[in-house]
């Protein structure tokens, strides 16, 4: 499983729309509005690096409103 953090700016005034779209998603596992740089955060949970594919094309680039996305693949590393 890969664990993945999305960090989204949404075009102003679009912030709702948005986050009611992409927390219907099975994949997204937590979501939330934040204030600062990015609009949104959500937490995503995908079987391997296709399916992330797969959420990226067929989710977020499919919401116009969407600006821009960061995608945070995260570590295995414990220290």
């Amino acid at each position: 499983m890969i664990e993945v953090f999305v960090l989204i700016v949404v075009k102003p005034g679009n912030e709702e729309k948005v986050f009611e779209r992409i927390k219907k998603d099975p994949r997204v596992k937590e979501a939330y509005r934040v204030y600062g740089e990015y609009d949104i955060v959500t937490r995503v949970e995908v079987p391997d690096i296709r399916e992330l594919d797969r959420f990226h094309d067929d989710v977020l680039r499919r919401i116009p409103d969407i600006e821009m996305t960061e995608t945070l693949i995260a570590s295995t590393y414990r220290g």
